[in-house]
């Protein structure tokens, strides 16, 4: 199986910005700033192309006075960007840093495509002519990135996991985890997982490899042959001795975890941070960067675009809905209808 670049938790760094800070050196997001950072990268580094970066709940929260990482909002050298967002987070210093798409005055800045040597995937040669690298070669240049955020049900550590421990048993974090694995499957990435270690999550690997099956409709109850199973509370040490279910049984069973981990209930020294003037930081529908200042008093997260992109749900928040009394804190609009996805 082929080794490509893959990230799972790199800074967004467009392929022509560079280091944004040198030996304790302030950045600089002036022109000055990005001659400085051109001139490093052609002396230094090369362009290195990220198959596939994976993200939970990536949030706009760093340090008190918010500042932003120069050069990364220009993320041109990412092939498949896959993101879990939690539908029911709303602290104010916990809003969901989405995709951001370069403008074309963005583009334009820094190191520009194919003035830099280019890094390369280690493959097998013998069953590839020189045609089909040079294809492959091309269209690599030219990659667009094939961007997929998909809604969740639970707050910040539900879904990036930290909510209960590492060895429980079923919850809310498990359903991303299981997601993400799956479209490192579907796009190909050639990364190799332990048969033994997704069964601990719930996956079967056959149904992974050599080809993604299409999933079976979800689970609203147990089917009556695995309901004498429900008693295990804990991960085991080794994971054969893991009493294995389909993968809807353990979607239905994580998607009843119950509650969410909101830390506005739990640790009530949150709210300091709700009553306080925040700045936020996001892209309008023309993707022009806008700044507001606002007292965030606990509301819910927005979700972005839904009339021109749609919204995209997993289909465990529609069973958590159906089997339990739950309704998730992002407000749709009425006439928004969500896609679920696998």
């Amino acid at each position: 199986m082929r080794s490509r670049c893959t990230a799972a938790a790199l800074p967004l760094q467009r392929q022509c910005g560079g280091v944004a800070a040198i030996s304790g050196t302030p950045s600089r997001k002036d022109k000055k700033g990005w001659n400085q950072s051109k001139l490093f990268k052609r002396a230094f580094s090369i362009d290195v192309d990220i198959e596939f970066l994976g993200v939970w709940d990536t949030v706009c929260s760093v340090g008190f006075f918010p500042r932003r990482l120069p050069f990364t909002l220009s993320n041109t050298n990412v092939r498949y960007f896959r993101h879990a967002i939690a539908l029911d987070e709303h602290r104010a210093r916990f809003q969901p840093n989405f995709w951001s798409w370069p403008t074309p005055d963005e583009l334009k800045l820094g190191v520009q495509p194919g003035e830099m040597p280019k890094s390369h995937r280690r493959t097998s040669s013998r069953h590839k002519s020189l045609r089909e690298f040079e294809k492959e070669d091309v269209d690599r240049g030219s990659c667009v990135t094939q961007v997929e955020e998909v809604w969740f049900a639970g707050c910040h550590r539900d879904v990036g996991g930290g909510a209960l421990g590492n060895n429980a048993r079923h919850s809310l974090a498990r359903i991303p985890l299981r997601w993400m694995i799956r479209q490192c499957f579907l796009v190909d990435t050639g990364i190799l997982f332990h048969a033994d270690m997704l069964r601990l999550v719930g996956l079967d690997h056959t149904t992974l490899h050599p080809h993604v099956l299409p999933r079976p409709a979800p689970l609203l109850q147990l089917p009556r042959e695995s309901q004498h199973n429900t008693t295990q509370t804990s991960l085991p040490l080794v994971p054969a001795e893991c009493d294995f279910r389909s993968e809807e049984e353990e979607d239905l069973l994580d998607a009843l975890t119950e509650p969410v981990n909101d830390q506005l209930k739990h640790a009530k020294l949150w709210w300091i941070l709700e009553i306080l003037p925040q700045q936020l930081h996001f892209q309008d529908k023309a993707n022009k960067w806008v700044k507001k200042l606002e007292v965030h008093l606990g509301r819910p997260r927005i979700i972005p675009r839904q009339s021109s992109q749609g919204v995209k749900m997993h289909r465990t928040v529609k069973i958590r809905m159906q089997a339990m009394v739950y309704k998730h804190l992002a407000k749709l609009k009425p006439t928004t209808v969500p896609t679920w996805v696998d």
